[in-house]
């Protein structure tokens, strides 16, 4: 099945009463009613559905230097859970290729039993990965939106339950929640205005606890140069102040 059937899947899962959204198509405006609390819960439905304990949305960054998995939220919402930052952290960079590329699931088993790899190895389609996050077992669903966007939904549990039926219908709902939740965030997960190396290393100079005067120091600059990169990289990211343009860039995974 293609990122086309998946689609269509989706459209068709719009119109059932089971469907978390409701009745309406990918294009309709009801869309931007969802919430981010709102899509949370209805992640949540997702995992009970298939008796995940554990749940994440991530975007795929659209970061000058590297691509890497930015998480939205996860079951532990508001707070972010210890594989959340396994998972958005170097684990995630094989997975954040493959999602550029297709909408293949992927799957893995390093919980100690076999439970899962016999569930997940008898569905076509979905093949193995190396561990997102260390001594867990899940399944990733690559998923796409308007404007290029693209993503993951991932479902950790040593007791998922998960058929080849079942995967295309979930595989479907996770495409519309992530259709939903692109659409409330496009601030965030649309691409930024280039923003240069010196930008981005004065920012994360910042985002480390240093001072203008500081950061002029460690790269060598005038403070007023410093202060100006500072400021275009604010302008860029359409922050109000340099806080909250470390804020963004760290959650647009622009710098670390």
């Amino acid at each position: 099945m293609k990122q086309a059937d998946i689609k269509q899947a989706a459209e068709a899962l719009f119109n059932e009463q089971h469907n978390p959204f409701g009745a309406f198509s990918l294009g309709s405006e009801t869309h931007q009613a969802v919430t981010i609390p709102d899509a949370v819960r209805r992640c949540r439905w997702i995992s009970v559905d298939i008796n995940a304990s554990a749940f994440g949305l991530f975007f795929v960054s659209p970061s000058p230097e590297r691509a890497r998995l930015v998480p939205c939220f996860d079951s532990d919402y508001p707070g972010i859970a210890v594989a959340t930052k396994f998972i958005s952290g170097a684990n995630g960079e094989e997975i954040v290729r493959h999602t550029g590329n297709s909408t293949a699931p992927r799957w893995w088993a390093d919980d100690g039993t076999a439970a899962m790899s016999e569930t997940f190895s008898g569905l076509a389609w979905a093949e193995q990965m190396a561990p997102l996050a260390p001594g867990t077992s899940g399944i990733a669903f690559p998923v796409h939106a308007e404007r290029g966007q693209c993503g993951l939904v991932v479902f950790l549990g040593s007791e998922i339950t998960i058929s080849q039926d079942t995967l295309y219908e979930i595989h479907a709902r996770c495409f519309s929640l992530f259709a939903a939740v692109a659409r409330i965030r496009p601030g965030d997960t649309g691409k930024t205005r280039a923003i240069s190396k010196r930008e981005l290393e004065c920012l994360k100079l910042t985002a480390n606890g240093n001072t203008s005067e500081e950061i002029a120091r460690l790269l060598k600059l005038s403070v007023h140069t410093a202060n100006q990169y500072l400021t275009q990289s604010t302008q860029k990211l359409n922050a109000v102040n340099r806080n909250q343009a470390v804020a963004k860039a760290l959650r647009l995974g622009l710098i670390e």
